[in-house]
């Protein structure tokens, strides 16, 4: 149990630490304050102790110095939480003060000022962390703890995504999803017959959910005369890809002896169709494999759209996406419907007033990341089957 709230909490924390923290740390860079390095060492080491989750979550029931560990971990993570809204909070103030003040009032500015004291104390905040994370490494031996792969594993579960969604199990979202139909329903004309739908997002904001919502929409459906879900996720491997498209849609198995007579054939079944493929989990940052897979695809009817969901940006840059629409984070009151639905299986806490305030602060520590709050929610839940308390 411990294992799997601790997961989410350091992906969504990890996660912060590439995307909002290294944007904070842009902002602040101008007054020498806070060193990325500093970052970085906290940042390698949770993906040191992210190494040992697997292990720990088979030992933590039997042995009790594991699940003592974790409970250390798990309290540690809050407090990197909270440094990385401090490091946010610090960032956007800094950014209202620019606004406000001259440079003369800069240049006389007191170097011992309480922008100085909040620095030092947010520097002493990250050295005792990452301190602490080093003492958790370093006591796997004692705890026993070793690092198991599981790389395949996750390769794994994303190949196991499919187009299926409950959409009794979605919460908020309705007005990205309007905007998102009538942009694939859109028959713009480009030059290549098929123009690209992006939504980016950092982990577990809900990408891979909202393509669900697309793909199955009726209307979007009774649009498109083919459709077809890939997931990419870490290799972007063109021959595999073009394989389960031309299954897809001549709806037939066939061996082919390269690539070429694959996309040859696939080029045929498209010709002149409008066309709508889904690119999920899109890590590959290839222009050259870009090229190749889409080669096919010339062919389709104009209005076909591929909708790719991807945490990177510059494969999008580099097709001439300079202005990308992000998926962002729930709503609060939409996070807390959605942890109370996995929760407690309603849609608030109306009549689990009690409960409501512990919500309300895992909400805020998931930072409205739906895939947390649905791992955390469906573990709070097995508690409270088992007759235990949050």
């Amino acid at each position: 149990m411990a294992e799997l709230v601790l997961s989410s909490i350091l992906d969504v924390i990890c996660d912060k630490l590439v995307s909002a923290a290294c944007a904070s740390l842009e902002n602040l860079a101008p007054y020498n304050e806070i060193d990325s390095s500093e970052i970085q060492k906290l940042q390698r080491s949770l993906t040191q102790i992210q190494d040992l989750l697997l292990d720990a979550s088979h030992k933590e029931i039997t042995n009790h110095s594991v699940k003592r560990w974790l409970h250390n971990l798990q309290h540690l993570a809050y407090d990197i939480d909270d440094v990385l809204e401090d490091l946010a909070t610090e960032a956007m103030h800094r950014d209202e003060a620019e606004t406000h003040t001259s440079k003369v009032r800069k240049l006389f500015s007191n170097p011992f000022s309480k922008h100085s004291l909040w620095t030092n104390t947010i520097k002493e905040k990250i050295n005792v962390i990452t301190t602490k994370l080093q003492d958790l490494i370093e006591d796997k031996a004692t705890v026993g703890l070793i690092v198991k792969e599981e790389t395949k594993l996750k390769t794994l579960d994303r190949s196991l995504q499919t187009s299926m969604v409950d959409v009794s199990s979605i919460v908020g979202r309705q007005a990205e999803k309007e905007a998102l139909v009538l942009q694939l329903l859109g028959d713009g004309r480009c030059d290549q017959g098929f123009s690209v739908v992006p939504k980016v997002g950092m982990g577990g904001v809900g990408k891979t959910t909202m393509a669900r919502l697309l793909y199955n929409e009726k209307q979007v459906k009774d649009h498109f005369q083919f459709k077809v879900w890939v997931c990419v996720s870490d290799e972007f491997d063109s021959f595999s890809l073009s394989k389960v498209i031309f299954q897809s849609v001549a709806g037939i198995h066939k061996e082919f002896a390269d690539l070429n007579l694959l996309q040859v054939d696939l080029e045929n079944h498209l010709r002149g169709k409008r066309f709508l493929l889904v690119l999920d989990d899109v890590w590959s940052e290839s222009f050259e494999d870009w090229k190749t897979l889409v080669g096919p695809f010339h062919a389709c009817a104009h209005g076909s759209k591929i909708i790719m969901t991807t945490r990177k940006e510059q494969l999008l840059k580099k097709l001439g996406y300079d202005n990308i629409n992000k998926l962002f984070s729930l709503s609060h009151d939409d996070a807390l419907s959605l942890f109370a639905l996995h929760a407690l299986g309603v849609k608030n806490f109306d009549s689990h007033l009690s409960l409501k305030p512990h919500g309300e602060a895992i909400v805020k520590k998931c930072d409205g990341l739906p895939l947390a709050l649905i791992a955390l929610g469906t573990g709070r839940k097995k508690i409270k089957i088992l007759g235990g308390k949050w």
